[in-house]
């Protein structure tokens, strides 16, 4: 979670939402327990990616605002599977973090 505190609440940098951290703790205490949802993403061959895994690109990708394109068989870091269009965060050598979609990776 991306947070920093300003005096006594916390935002989150990318929204701009602040909260106080005790009202967040009273918050979870009345909702019920969550159930754990896991997603389940695959790469472009159906093997299942989890966080923490290393995978290859299968295809050359334009970096959207850059003038740069991630060439194919770069090696990337899965740093977390989220649910979504673009479902890997990842790191990438010389550019940085950023999301890809499964279907142009397959796992190494």
């Amino acid at each position: 979670m991306l947070t920093y505190a300003d005096g006594e609440s916390l935002v989150c940098p990318e929204c701009a939402h602040e909260w106080l951290p005790q009202s967040a703790n009273a918050v979870e205490s009345e909702v019920e327990p969550a159930v754990e949802s896991t997603v389940v993403v695959r790469d472009a061959f159906g093997n299942m990616l989890q966080d923490g895994d290393t995978v290859i690109v299968i295809k050359d990708l334009k970096v959207k605002g850059a003038s740069f394109v991630v060439k194919v068989g770069t090696k990337v870091r899965v740093l977390r599977v989220v649910d979504g269009d673009h479902n890997i965060d990842c790191r990438i050598e010389g550019v940085g973090q950023m999301g890809l979609k499964s279907e142009f990776v397959k796992k190494a």
